[in-house]
């Protein structure tokens, strides 16, 4: 595992644990936020609940590759979605920047792991 992966992994589990956590607990910024881009709020613990799970595939990742390609499609499948309700809401770069850095993060990892997703178990 190079350095550049390990950095990518953790900066992106720790912003989607983070994430996740406001979006599961009911964090005030995240239940406007989903108002305001005219989303139920039950998808907001919906989305929260699918960051966790990419966080915690990145975490496991320092021990199986495998995991890190896993982690990195479910974390950019969900940011495309980010940028997707970003864009629909005309919501400013400013607003747009980070899923959209976040996104190319997890595109950038899966690139360096897509060979180890076909060792994933179960996969064999």
């Amino acid at each position: 595992m190079t350095i550049l992966t390990i950095v990518l992994q953790s900066v992106l589990a720790l912003m989607f644990l983070m994430a996740s956590s406001g979006k599961i607990s009911g964090a005030k910024v995240q239940v406007e936020g989903f108002k305001r881009w005219g989303l139920p709020q039950w998808f907001r613990v919906v989305t929260g609940l699918i960051e966790l799970v990419g966080a915690g595939a990145l975490i496991v990742g320092y021990w199986d590759a495998s995991w890190i390609a896993l982690g990195a499609v479910i974390i950019g499948i969900t940011g495309i979605g980010g940028i997707i309700t970003h864009i629909r809401a005309n919501d400013s770069m400013k607003e747009t920047f980070m899923i959209v850095l976040l996104t190319i993060i997890a595109i950038v990892l899966y690139a360096l792991h897509a060979s180890a997703l076909s060792d994933f178990p179960g996969f064999n």
